[in-house]
């Protein structure tokens, strides 16, 4: 019979726990503080530990580490509260084996406690580890991301610092239920991120279906997520199974959740209470069994208190989060993608461009990846088909990458400082010409005055291309073409 030793400091949860477990085989010790589940593990070795997080004279993760020292192969399960998961991720970093939350449910419980005991050594490490020295090298982590690129069709997943948090928090929250949410800027990889969570769920083999909530319009958003029965609107001339029907089993992804209007946000939360969907026009309920993951560029809570998305819905959804960087603010991971990408790029033109010159790299480290993940695809695919030899250079680039220091005046001197008007603040106004433009010619003043008022337009929008061409009242392609010019011009 395996030996569980249950720390809680609520004796009414361990005698329940006590009788729910010895129903159920196992023999089970109590301890009402970590003091004395210590004195415990000094006299005998469990085969599993549950603990709560929060005890009176000490901390979870504090008494983690107690245990770890005496007993480094001993599954230890934290219990916790809803709004201590944060917390209980970081405990799994220490080496908890996996943390169940309160409310306690029986099915959870045994089936983490039969997996704990089901691992290698569990309940076995026979010998007690002497204690830590000062000067000591701490023990590894129990679990170790592998120090290896992981492809995710689009996506990758390397050996940097961000990339083995990412990992972890996929692998955390991969095998629970929860309902997720991720934040990221457009182009940054949510989607990747959330196929991968679906694939290492107990739901890889169902199907995963991703819609992109920002593309939905009102009156047609309720057809689409839960279909529609024939008749029931003008134009239905047939049924049609919704998105989440067809989810059902498996993952749906929501993307840009925010910009779904109130009327469908009241419908999804009746989803979410009572797994229960019909169809419009229908009126027979339809049992569901789907895993929801939605994403935002903008932080729902904010969007609750614009008046943009409805509050219960939130909290619904706000099981568990994660926040994806953006490209700019990792700059250690733009060449891992950049090789990603340009792999990809070979493998669909047929080509066998093996590198990006030194230059290349340098202007792809330091430019502002606005568009992330998206941007980085495109200018090297862009560049790839351009490149005719082994070697990606700058001159394969955009302008508006290759010229991207000139763009945020980072390159040009500065010889003047004139006080304008007040209240306006103080200006700096640059006097030299711009190499290649002459000051002597109709045509060089006029591509000068052109490009000076494109380059104060991009910085006013943070170098959007798109929000540019609007504030200058042109279309992209002309302001494409603009810079072209310009550019064409310098070199002569």
């Amino acid at each position: 019979m395996q030996t569980i030793l249950i720390i809680d400091d609520d004796r009414d949860m361990c005698l329940l726990l006590k009788r729910f477990l010895t129903r159920h085989g196992y023999e089970v010790l109590e301890a009402y503080n970590g003091k004395k589940a210590l004195e415990i593990l000094d006299e005998t070795e469990p085969a599993l530990v549950m603990c709560d997080f929060r005890l009176e004279d000490m901390e979870g993760n504090v008494l983690l580490g107690k245990i770890k020292e005496k007993y480094p192969a001993l599954p230890v399960i934290i219990i916790t509260g809803y709004s201590d998961i944060k917390i209980a991720v970081e405990v799994m970093k220490m080496g908890a084996y996996d943390y169940i939350t309160k409310p306690l449910f029986p099915d959870e419980i045994l089936v983490t406690i039969k997996k704990a005991l089901e691992t290698p050594f569990a309940g076995e490490s026979k010998q007690v580890v002497p204690p830590v020295k000062e000067n000591a090298t701490p023990p590894p982590a129990v679990k170790q991301v592998p120090s290896k690129i992981i492809h995710s069709g689009e996506y990758i997943f390397g050996d940097s610092s961000v990339f083995r948090a990412l990992l972890q928090q996929i692998d955390l929250v991969a095998p629970t239920n929860y309902t997720v949410i991720i934040y990221g800027e457009s182009g940054s990889g949510k989607e990747a991120i959330a196929q991968e969570i679906h694939k290492r769920s107990k739901r890889k083999g169902k199907p995963f279906v991703a819609i992109d909530c920002g593309s939905l319009s009102k009156e047609l958003a309720g057809s689409e997520l839960f279909g529609h029965e024939k008749g029931s609107f003008t134009g239905a001339l047939n049924q049609k199974i919704g998105s989440f029907e067809i989810a059902n089993g498996g993952t749906i992804f929501l993307d840009e959740v925010a910009n779904l209007s109130y009327d469908i946000q009241v419908s999804l939360l009746r989803v979410v209470q009572e797994r229960k969907m019909r169809r419009v026009g229908g009126t027979k309920d339809i049992d569901l069994d789907v895993r929801i993951i939605v994403a935002s560029n903008e932080k729902l809570w904010e969007s609750t208190r614009k008046g943009k998305f409805r509050e219960d819905l939130y909290h619904r959804f706000n099981e568990f989060t994660i926040d994806v960087l953006p490209l700019r603010q990792r700059p250690e991971d733009v060449m891992l993608f950049a090789n990603h990408f340009l792999e990809q790029t070979n493998q669909e033109l047929g080509k066998n461009v093996k590198r990006f010159s030194d230059e290349v790299e340098q202007i792809f480290k330091t430019y502002v990846w606005y568009g992330n993940l998206r941007e980085l695809k495109n200018v090297i695919k862009r560049a790839t088909l351009l490149t005719d030899g082994e070697q990606v250079e700058a001159t394969s680039l955009p302008f508006e990458i290759s010229h991207h220091n000139k763009l945020q005046f980072e390159s040009q001197p500065e010889t003047t400082v004139r006080p304008a008007t007040p209240p306006t603040i103080v200006r700096e106004e640059v006097v030299e010409t711009p190499r290649g433009i002459s000051e002597t010619t109709l045509k060089g003043a006029s591509i000068d005055a052109e490009y000076e008022m494109i380059l104060k337009a991009l910085k006013k929008v943070n170098f959007n291309k798109s929000k540019a061409a609007k504030l200058l009242n042109i279309d992209r392609k002309t302001l494409y073409n603009k810079m072209k010019q310009y550019q064409e011009f310098n070199n002569q």
